[in-house]
């Protein structure tokens, strides 16, 4: 599989970039980047279950007329990597409130730069099921790579694996898919590039921080 078709990216219609013409002004108000990222999380999510399996289903409208539908075929589970990834859930739960939910906490070393694992919580059935990944931001790659092969490691199949984030940029889809090629990326943006210090051009600043209100705008998750 090419990485071109392992990489599904969003339309850009005129509605969605006003949505990120909103999101990404330096100077938008954390209620309003709230409100609008959730918006483009929705379109993700959509865009993401799509690439599941689902069989034909047959039912009986109200008239008495049958509809030829669909039904999905397997479970599933989101995986939010801590703590940026945890602004996707809401959205989820709405849509599947009673799928579980797992956890992944990776941090990046300030002096090395490289990913540390420090903590996971996954469903004892993951392997059974197809994992959506929440991670907002794939810059480097590098905490992507750790949470993907954590889910290996517990049985998960590579072809299982839905990476869902807000921006990719090219380095951070290139590392992933070399290493592992059997996984699909959701994003719905992929940017122009990594400056020297690893942030995202033109970018969106730390979107945890942004999201939950905790620090100004600054640098790219990883």
């Amino acid at each position: 599989m090419t990485i071109e078709a392992s990489v599904h990216v969003l339309p850009q219609t005129n509605r969605l970039r006003a949505l990120h013409t909103i999101i990404r002004d330096k100077n938008a108000s954390r209620e309003d980047f709230v409100f609008y990222s959730d918006q483009v999380i929705r379109m993700l999510l959509d865009a993401g279950l799509e690439r599941l399996p689902y069989e034909p289903q047959v039912v009986t409208t109200p008239v008495g007329a049958y509809y030829e539908g669909a039904r999905l075929t397997t479970k599933i589970c989101p995986v939010s990597i801590i703590r940026a990834g945890e602004s996707m859930e809401p959205e989820f739960r709405s849509m599947y409130p009673e799928a579980p939910v797992g956890k992944i906490l990776i941090q990046r070393n300030k002096q090395t730069k490289l990913p540390k694992l420090y903590y996971s919580h996954l469903p004892e059935d993951i392997a059974s099921r197809h994992v959506l990944v929440f991670e907002p931001m794939l810059a480097t790659g590098g905490s992507a790579e750790t949470a993907i092969q954590v889910l290996l490691d517990k049985g998960v199949k590579e072809k299982n694996i839905i990476f869902i984030n807000f921006l990719a940029a090219p380095e951070g889809i290139e590392r992933v898919l070399g290493k592992f090629p059997g996984v699909q990326i959701v994003t719905s943006s992929v940017e122009k590039k990594l400056n020297e210090h690893a942030f995202m051009i033109p970018g969106i600043g730390d979107f945890g921080d942004r999201y939950f209100g905790t620090a100004d705008a600054g640098a790219n998750n990883d």
